[in-house]
């Protein structure tokens, strides 16, 4: 999960897909991180650690660190939350850019359709829920496409021990 400086919506997809993958019983290892190193090292923003709170999820032990081109071997899949920070991704990873494990959050529930979670960052709380609600629901159609792979394989594999 990439965002520009990781401290507001990276971290709430982070915590959320990471809630939603151990509550399906699913092995996934999420994080987040951001183009920018403004943040690095910082928590979370105080807004998304409320708003993640208010729905069960503590974000607050996460630290913002900077997307690098190593992630993209060392992840399956990356989502960014900004065409703009997909941009930087490709911009930032170079030759190690691989376009068949990046997409736009937001592809998951609108295929094709481009769309941008907005940046709270200068906004009143409000705008933090709203971030929260798309992000949710991104995260339910990753874990109805995606663990469904996830649990198959896994039982494949307890049948062919």
């Amino acid at each position: 999960m990439v965002c520009l400086g990781n401290i507001c919506r990276s971290p709430l997809a982070e915590g959320i897909l990471q809630e939603k993958a151990a509550n399906a019983g699913l092995m996934w290892s999420v994080e987040s991180a951001g183009t920018n190193n403004y943040h690095t090292g910082e928590p979370p923003h105080p807004l998304s650690q409320k708003v993640a709170k208010l729905n069960g999820i503590d974000i607050s032990k996460q630290r913002a660190r900077r997307f690098t081109p190593d992630d993209f071997e060392l992840y399956d899949k990356i989502y960014a939350l900004a065409e703009d920070v997909l941009y930087e991704m490709q911009r930032i990873a170079g030759k190690k850019f691989d376009a068949s494990k990046a997409d736009l959050l937001m592809n998951e529930l609108f295929p094709g359709e481009n769309m941008d979670v907005p940046d709270p960052w200068y906004g009143p709380e409000p705008g933090y829920h709203e971030v929260f609600k798309m992000i949710d629901d991104a995260a339910d159609a990753i874990i109805s496409k995606y663990g469904k792979i996830n649990t198959i394989s896994s039982s494949d594999k307890a049948n062919n021990s």
